[in-house]
């Protein structure tokens, strides 16, 4: 190890029953560099990032980690954090019924002799919320600010532990873009600090933008680590696939049909605040065999329209109408959205899509009980067996069999395992809230596939997306959403990002004015 080199991992093996997850795997990160880590889901990167902060304690896996040129071996988190090494998951890890100070300090408390400082708590919480750029006052609960914020909380909380090497699991994977923008120049920000980033993402444009090195993991293997100048998404993509991807979305011919769902005068206010209208009388449409995107910046108000649409799952005060195949369609409860024909898959597949400890089968089922039993109401196991092997065959997801826990899958893989429970569920409109969410380049084409099938199919499919890339890659029209409003309309052909960014910037002017 030499002086420029903060960390080196030699040799890193993980085994899981059943399955090698990593397979002598090495890495080596320059010493205030930002470090890319690149691969398929299910490659074993957020794995090796566990070895090394000590989520798998040393013992439980083989190879070294050695780290400002001392080996280390860590049992447990607090060990890597003594040492300034911080690892910041994809799944946020905050109370949300603490504030903000409350959970930058959780586990780290500001005491003495057990008795918290709250004084100090405020003062240091201040400090760092002004570090990373978020104005919200300390004493804010976490459960009022937005998942964008939430992640600037979690880097806050890392910066209290004297941070020197920063791990990032996908930090941009459910921000906006401008969001992402943000928190990917806060990170250029603490390379001028000395403070060296290690940072799994998927998003090929933002690792070109940032990343001094890049290393690509496939199979639980390292393939190969690139420096910044012979970086490209071409090499990235084939060093992650094993092969080249010629085109990121796949070629569809329209044929679009007679218009099966409509959206009227839709008004939401929200749930806690009467006062704030959160969907300001929004029209929309699908025709049979149409992809229609709804682009927007974060709270602009996509999810809330989908979830108040979709069982009213959102909202208070709702007013307006829902029609499908020209009926007024009856979707006031998730059980009359489904019976009507509407489906939602939703953006957090682990918290509201998936019953995580529970294996593939009966996720795949749940939402069409019916459709695998007796007329008395019995579940057929055969038929449920039949069911979930046809619809992991049909998008193809990757496990041992149905009978594989769902919370054991990659989260591409458990994304198919939602699509397949709506595509069971046999409907004729699906909202599709950020599909390929944390998801890397060859699981989002078998995605964009699936969508293709089923639009193929005369499906109608509804997408919600803060890529804007992927809806004008797929998409036959856009709808641009900003403040609750539709500020415009945009056919796939016409679209651009420049054209949505504009339509945004004026739908603004007009609500400022």
């Amino acid at each position: 190890m030499t002086n420029s080199t903060i960390l080196e991992m030699r040799g890193i093996t993980k085994t899981f029953p059943g399955v090698k997850a990593l397979e002598q795997v090495n890495l080596q990160v320059k010493r205030g560099d930002i470090h890319a880590i690149c691969g398929e889901n299910g490659a074993g990167k957020s794995t090796l990032m566990k070895v090394l902060s000590g989520v798998y304690p040393f013992g439980s896996y083989e190879g070294e980690v050695e780290y400002e040129g001392k080996e280390c071996r860590f049992n447990g988190i607090h060990d890597s954090e003594k040492l300034g090494i911080v690892i910041i998951h994809q799944e946020l890890a905050l109370v949300p019924l603490l504030s903000i100070a409350e959970n930058i300090f959780l586990g780290n408390e500001q005491a003495s002799r057990g008795i918290i400082n709250w004084d100090k708590v405020q003062r240091r919480a201040g400090e760092l919320l002004k570090k990373v750029g978020l104005k919200e006052a300390p004493d804010t609960l976490i459960t009022n600010i937005g998942t964008g914020k939430q992640q600037l909380v979690e880097i806050a909380k890392a910066l209290a532990k004297d941070v020197k090497l920063l791990i990032l699991d996908e930090p941009t994977a459910s921000l906006s873009e401008k969001d992402s923008h943000a928190l990917l120049d806060l990170l250029l920000e603490f390379k001028t600090q000395g403070i060296t980033s290690i940072m799994i993402s998927h998003k090929l444009n933002e690792i070109k933008r940032i990343a001094d090195q890049i290393t690509v993991i496939r199979d639980g293997k390292s393939i190969e680590t690139m420096d910044k100048a012979d970086i490209t998404e071409d090499r990235i993509v084939t060093s992650m696939v094993g092969r080249a991807l010629e085109n990121r979305y796949p070629s569809r011919t329209p044929k679009i049909g007679e218009t099966i769902f409509e959206v009227k005068n839709w008004s939401v206010y929200h749930p806690l605040n009467l006062e704030r209208q959160v969907i300001k009388n929004v029209n929309l449409s699908v025709r049979k065999g149409e992809v229609v995107g709804i682009a927007g910046l974060m709270g602009a108000g996509r999810t809330e329209l989908a979830m108040s649409v979709f069982g009213r799952t959102y909202g208070a005060k709702i007013s307006g109408e829902v029609f499908l195949h020209g009926k007024p369609a009856d979707t006031s409860n998730v059980g009359k959205a489904v019976a009507a024909g509407l489906a939602y898959a939703t953006e957090d597949r682990k918290v509201y899509g998936l019953n995580l400890i529970d294996h593939i089968k009966h996720n795949v089922t749940i939402a069409n009980l019916p459709g695998i039993s007796s007329k008395s109401g019995v579940i057929d196991d055969n038929s449920e067996v039949k069911a979930a092997n046809e619809y992991r065959k049909k998008t193809n997801i990757r496990s041992s069999s149905i009978y594989q826990i769902t919370g054991n899958l990659s989260g591409g893989n458990q994304q198919k395992v939602v699509l397949s429970k709506w595509l069971f569920a046999n409907p004729d409109v699906l909202i599709l809230d950020e599909p390929t969410r944390g998801i890397d380049v060859g699981a989002k084409y078998e995605i964009y596939t699936i969508i293709n099938k089923l639009a193929e199919e005369g499906k109608g499919i509804l997408v919600i997306s803060s890529e804007m890339p992927e809806l004008l890659g797929i998409c036959d029209r856009i709808y641009v959403l900003n403040e609750g409003r539709i500020v415009g309309e945009l056919s796939g052909e016409e679209a651009s990002q420049e054209k949505i960014m504009r339509a945004i910037v004026r739908g603004e002017e007009k609500v400022a004015s």
